[in-house]
């Protein structure tokens, strides 16, 4: 049972990560010749100031962009 555990920021609506979720499952079923029903994706989710790149969270990143 292939399990895939996606780490994304909040904010995308239910249908994307739904679409994100079909692409995900059959590029594992496809690629691992397995059953698709045998696939397990997990979408986790951070909010925007808990994930950070360079000491900078993405929140801070987006307000200096926004300026």
């Amino acid at each position: 049972m292939p399990i895939a555990i996606i780490n994304i920021i909040e904010g995308r609506s239910d249908e994307k990560k739904q679409a994100l979720i079909d692409s995900v499952s059959r590029a594992i079923a496809q690629s691992l010749d397995a059953p698709l029903e045998s696939v397990r994706v997990l979408v986790q989710e951070y909010p925007d100031h808990l994930w950070a790149a360079g000491g900078e969270t993405i929140r801070d990143r987006r307000s200096k962009a926004s300026q």
